[in-house]
């Protein structure tokens, strides 16, 4: 199993920015796809971003152009950057690896961190 550790999460003013880590317990290049997932009070989990072994990224229409996902292999990271914050950011983020063990798909989740924009 892949052990994900998210970490910082804040309050920030709207128009700030803030970058997420996401700390990952094995090489990532075994990892097909890494995402950053959010869910608000009441909400569902929403996809944020994703990105997968080949270096393509994904994200979703509300953050396009404020956030980019990125990883370092050798530090086996992901990270968020948050631009360009809005109140209707404010959630808890949630690091996610998506992987295959042989022929069965795993998808293993962080604890999440919050994220609090103040209008």
């Amino acid at each position: 199993q892949v052990h994900l550790v998210e970490s910082g999460g804040g309050l920030v003013q709207a128009g700030g920015s803030l970058r997420l880590s996401c700390a990952v317990s094995q090489s990532i290049f075994s990892i097909n796809v890494m995402g950053w997932y959010r869910q608000a009070p009441e909400k569902q989990r929403e996809l944020v971003a994703t990105l997968n072994s080949g270096g393509s990224t994904r994200y979703a229409d509300s953050v396009k152009g404020r956030f980019t996902v990125s990883k370092d292999n050798a530090k086996n990271t992901v990270w968020l950057q948050m631009n360009s914050l809005r109140p209707e950011d404010t959630a808890t983020y949630y690091c996610n690896a998506g992987y295959f063990n042989g022929a069965t798909y795993y998808s293993n989740w962080g604890q999440g961190t919050q994220v609090t924009i103040s209008s």
